[in-house]
Parts: structure tokens; C-alpha cells; sequence
């Protein structure tokens, strides 16, 4: 894979360079509540700018359907944007149409242009080839080079991600190539002991990765609304608690492989429970209680790991040589379920561990419970590919990179 500091070389003074960034924030209503991903494609962004080249900054952000929707507008990170760079950052309120072109073609060397939003275009997101590569086509009319830095992207075969590299000359930025740096500690040279830490909402999201890592890890540290669908398959009872039933089997499998590895398994001992999901618009005082993991009333669910597991997950991680952690432990927005994902955040400071927070909401939770994020080894961008990297699958946006 060649990267940004081999095309620098080169030399790129007027030269128009195309970034797909991943500017993907979340948003309540044109305020960005968490710039963190704006904030990791800046030291290529500088780096370009600081050599002479015409930048193109180019994202997905949210889910349209194909079609401009302006609440998914990039806007309000074009202007988050310019405020970090200290600089005048042109907006083109189209992708590939003539406010795009007249935007890159107004830019002097050093000058930064974002295009709207890529998937108000059908062809980035189609299953259709042809339709991708008709976009991908039109796309790399607006540059003469390309960098890939949208590392929460890669796992897409996506035009701009999978298509439109293949079509130019390709590089990696700053970012995919320190998550791939990175991820490459957790999967070719660990240091022993390795402690994963799961949680958020699905187990069904973790499958591939807990798969994988069954064969990798030396323990794996359950929690979230994931944990009661491995507490169901324990056969505990787990009251309105989030349960996938159709996944019971599946987790009885992994506990099964873990204990005939060698690999600790560990789920909540004690979680805090309520009646009622808790208000995350106002943040309404609740009552929780805390009872044993077996033992969830009927008309209960659980909502973050107890003050028992806290201590023993932090005990767990305490020694470990590596830690990867993908996923919050409870309700963390509220802040009367929040202690759990706080007592892992601290663990991992408190731990000589190379640790790694593997994006998506335990990066954001990182952010929002007021921790230092310079603290952590690492904190990925992307989640689903940090996760899909940890599963061992081919990922079409660092494949492009490196064909």
C-alpha cells in the first residue's frame, strides 16, 4: 500500500487531490455533537495543503436514499472543518454536478473544497457495478489523484471507496495507515495477555469478530445488551433485558469452543436493572436496582453491568498486555447507567496494556463521559472495520489501496 508520504515526495504543488475523508458526525440538527472524525483526517488535510495541492474533501455522512436530503448535508462539516484548519474551506452543494466542478476549479494551491454528501448519488451505494463505476467515473473527473483517509469506510464497496481508486493513482492517508498499523498489533504480534472487551446492542454484530478472536484471544469480556443473550444461553432468565433468541444456540457454541481453548470467557456477574428504558433527551433521574446476573425479575431489563463487574472486569484487564475494546458496557448516554463503560475507560488507563478503543459508540463514549483521548494507545474511527479487519476479511477500500 503507498502512502501520502510517498505521493509528498512527488511533489503535488497544483495538483488536484481527491480525500475521501469520513466525515460521518453525529448531528442534532446542523450541530455536530462529536467532531472526533473531523478531527483525524486533519494531519493529511494539513499535510496536502502545506505541499500546494488543490484539495477535494469528499464523505458519506448518514443514510440517504440516493437523493439530496438536506438533513444529512455535509454542510455543517464543511464549516467544523474550516474552523479546524483555520482557513476558508469552499462548500459545493452537489457531488458530481456543476456546483462541484466550479468549486474544484476555484481552487488555488493550498485551498480546500468538501462536495456534498456521496450518497445523494444511487451509484455509491449500488450493488450494480456498472453503476458504481459510472459514478466512480464522473468522480475522478474532479481530481488527478487519489487518498484514501475514510478508515470508518473501508469495509464498503462503495464507487468512492472501491472503484474510484482503482481508476487513478492511489494512496493511503494518514489515518488508514495508522489503523492498519494498529490493527496489525492486535492480529500479528500481540502481546500477551490479550483481553477483548465486547459490548453495545447485537450480539449478532460480534459474531465473525468473537469468532475469530476465540482463536486469538486469551480473554474475551462480555457486556452491553449482547450480554443477556449469552446469559440467556447460560440459562439464566433475563426479564425484558434486549435478547436475540434466535442467537442462544450460536453463543452455547462459543462458550463451548472458549472452555476447550483455554479462553476466559466472562459475562456479568451483576447488572443494574430497571422497568423502564430511561428519557437519553432529558435524563430524567431513575431508580435503578442491581441485582445478580441470574437473577433478573420478569419485569425488569438490564441496563449496565453492576459494581461487582465492574471490579471484576477491571481486575481482568489489569494485567493484560493488549486490550481491544469495541462496544459500551450499558446505557451510557443516561448518566445512571454509565458507570460501567467509565469503569472499562478507566481500567484501560489504569493498565499497562496497548489498548485499543475500536470505534464507533465506545469511541463516542470515550469523548462523552469527558475522558482524554491522547490517554488511549489508539482510538479507531471505524468500528464495523476495525471489527471486519479483526475477522479476517478481505476490506475492498484497503484492497483498492493496494492493487
Amino acid at each position: 500500500m503507498k502512502t501520502i508520504d510517498e505521493l509528498l515526495a512527488q511533489g503535488v504543488q497544483g495538483k488536484r487531490v481527491f480525500v475521501r475523508a469520513d466525515l460521518n458526525v453525529p448531528l442534532d440538527g446542523t450541530t455536530i455533537t462529536d467532531d472526533g472524525r473531523i478531527r483525524a483526517v486533519l494531519p493529511t488535510l494539513k499535510a496536502l495543503i502545506a505541499a500546494g495541492a488543490k484539495v477535494v474533501v469528499a464523505s458519506h455522512l448518514g443514510r440517504p436514499k440516493g437523493e439530496p436530503d438536506p438533513k444529512f448535508s455535509l454542510r455543517p462539516a464543511a464549516a467544523r472543518l474550516a474552523e479546524l484548519l483555520g482557513r476558508s474551506v469552499a462548500f459545493a452543494a452537489d457531488t458530481i454536478g456543476s456546483e462541484a466542478h466550479d468549486a474544484v476549479n476555484s481552487l488555488e494551491p493550498g485551498e480546500v473544497a468538501v462536495i456534498e454528501n456521496l450518497r445523494f448519488h444511487p451509484g455509491e451505494t449500488s450493488k450494480d457495478p456498472a453503476a458504481r463505476a459510472e459514478l466512480a467515473a464522473r468522480l475522478e473527473a474532479l481530481a488527478d489523484v487519489y487518498v484514501g483517509d475514510g478508515f470508518g469506510a473501508v469495509h464498503r464497496q462503495h464507487a468512492s471507496v472501491y472503484e474510484l481508486p482503482r481508476l487513478m493513482p492511489s494512496y493511503a492517508g494518514y489515518l488508514i495507515a495508522g489503523e492498519v498499523g494498529v490493527l496489525k498489533k492486535l492480529t500479528e504480534d500481540v502481546k500477551r495477555p490479550y483481553a477483548v472487551v465486547l459490548g453495545g446492542a447485537k450480539v449478532s454484530d460480534k459474531l465473525g469478530v468473537i469468532d475469530n478472536l476465540l482463536e486469538k484471544a486469551d480473554r474475551i469480556l462480555i457486556g452491553g445488551g449482547m450480554a443477556y443473550t449469552f446469559l440467556k444461553a447460560k440459562g439464566h432468565e433475563v426479564g425484558i433485558s434486549l435478547l436475540q433468541e434466535d442467537q442462544v444456540p450460536v453463543c452455547l457454541e462459543y462458550l463451548a469452543r472458549a472452555e476447550k481453548r483455554g479462553v476466559e470467557f466472562v459475562l456479568p456477574v451483576d447488572v443494574l436493572i430497571s422497568s423502564e428504558f430511561p428519557d437519553l433527551k432529558t435524563k430524567a433521574p431513575t431508580s435503578p436496582g442491581t441485582v445478580g446476573a441470574d437473577a433478573i425479575p420478569a419485569d425488569q431489563e438490564g441496563l449496565d453491568i453492576g459494581p461487582r463487574t465492574r471490579e471484576l472486569y477491571a481486575a481482568k484487564l489489569a494485567d493484560a498486555g493488549t486490550v481491544f475494546w469495541n462496544g459500551p458496557m450499558g446505557v451510557f448516554e443516561h448518566p445512571d447507567y454509565a458507570e460501567g463503560t467509565k469503569a472499562v475507560a478507566q481500567a484501560l488507563l489504569d493498565s499497562p496494556a496497548f489498548s485499543v478503543v475500536g470505534g464507533g459508540d465506545s469511541a463516542a463514549a470515550v469523548r462523552t463521559l469527558g475522558f482524554d483521548e491522547n490517554a488511549f494507545g489508539h482510538i479507531s474511527t471505524g468500528g464495523g472495520a476495525s471489527l471486519e479487519y479483526l475477522e479476517g476479511k478481505t476490506l475492498p477500500g484497503l484492497a483498492a489501496l493496494e492493487d
